[in-house]
Formats: C-alpha cells, structure tokens, sequence
C-alpha cells in the first residue's frame, strides 16, 4: 500500500514539504552556528580575559541545557525575551516569534558553542611558525587570518564539522513538539489519520539515513580532495 492510497493525493506532498522544511531548519541553523562558532573562536582563542569568560559561562549554559528545552523556551517564551531585549529602548511591542525562526535560534544558540570548540581547537594546532613568518613578511593582520590560519583551521575541523552537522540534522527532529510543521509532524498527523504508523515513520527513517549518507560521502570526498592539496604541497 503506497503513500498516495489515501484521499485523493495521499500525504506524499506533506511528507515531501516536512522533508523541506527539516532540510531548511538544518542548513540555516548549521550556518548561523558556524558564523557564529567562528566568530566566537577568534574572540577566545587565548584562554585569559573577560571575553574568554563570557564565552566559557556562555559554553556552558548551551551545552548544559538540552536542546528540547531550549526550542520551548524560545518558542513559548521567544516574546517575552524580545520584549525584554527591546523595552529598554522604548519599544512596547510583542512581536509573534514564528516556529521557524525560534528552532533555528534554538539550534544556532545550542551548537553554536561545540562548533567555536572545534575551531578553537583546530587554530591552536595550526604551526605558530606560519604566523611567525606571515607577521615577519609584514602580513596584514587581516590577511593572516583569512588567507594562512582559518583555511588551515577549517580543514583540520572539517571531520569535527561533519559530525556535529549529522548530530544537527537529528536534533531537527525535536522541532516537531514546538509546533513546526517538519517531516516529523508530518508523519504523526499522516500515520494518526491512516493507522500505519510503521509505514511514515519508516519513511522519515529511510530518509535520515539516506540524507546522513549522502552527507558523510560527499564530506569524506572533499576531505580526500583537502588532503591531496596538503600533500602536494608538502611535496
């Protein structure tokens, strides 16, 4: 019995824009995690300083917290946070927080930290002998970072990138219990009205593994394509 034996369309076009909507959720949070995570590695990369503080209790509360309570808080409370952010300077209004944009805040604010780790990381194990040499060549400071530290950085993390990206991809799921229409929800309202919750929910399974797979190869093709280039150049 296929996806289309029920009703006139079935719920194939509901299952096909839930997989839209997860895709969308993951690609945006995972890009404002990644800016940001980057901007807050070079912010505390030397392990001393307020900035450093803020990011360590900052580090801390995300990772400590679980991400489903996070998307309720932004999704309930989201509101009354804007409210509070914005009445200081006069603003009065409650503006609706749609469930889109506080899954995305959601999973930017708890993977933002895991990301800026890695890199962090990755900058600390970047030769200090290139720096050296970059600021003895009179190297603009801008220059070192976009041309000799972060290339190198982001390839050495680009494993760690991958990981946390799937681990992201599965954490859409939660979404569903904040009211996003995601693939998820999707497939409960579909497996509720046909009573073959084996079949949609089997669906979304094939479609996690199949998108995780596809993920990982085309990551694991581009690491074997950044190790040739590092390689060739020590050659």
């Amino acid at each position: 019995m296929g996806l289309l034996a029920y009703g006139a369309d079935g719920y194939g076009d509901e299952l096909l824009d839930g997989a839209l909507v997860t895709v969308q959720l993951a690609v945006f949070s995972y890009l404002l995690a990644a800016i940001l995570g980057t901007l807050m590695a070079v912010l505390t990369l030397k392990p001393h300083g307020l900035r450093w503080m803020i990011g360590r209790v900052y580090a801390s509360v995300a990772t400590g917290i679980p991400s489903l309570l996070v998307i309720f808080l932004l999704y309930y409370g989201g509101t009354e946070i804007v409210h509070a952010l914005l009445a200081p300077f006069g603003v009065e209004e409650r503006p609706a927080i749609p469930p889109m944009a506080a899954a995305v805040a959601a999973l930017t604010f708890v993977y933002t930290p895991y990301l800026a780790d890695l890199l962090r990381s990755a900058l600390q194990n970047v030769p200090k002998g290139q720096l050296e040499a970059a600021e003895v060549l009179s190297v603009p400071r801008r220059q070192i970072w976009l041309k000799v530290l972060l290339p190198q950085a982001l390839r050495i993390a680009y494993p760690g990138f991958v990981n946390i990206w799937v681990v992201l991809l599965k954490d859409t799921a939660l979404v569903s219990l904040a009211g996003l229409t995601d693939l998820i929800a999707a497939a409960k309202v579909a497996s509720g009205s046909t009573r073959e919750p084996f079949l949609f929910y089997g669906v979304v399974v094939v479609f996690f593994i199949l998108f995780s797979a596809a993920t990982i190869r085309l990551a694991n093709r581009q690491s074997r394509r950044l190790d040739r280039g590092v390689r060739a150049s020590e050659a």
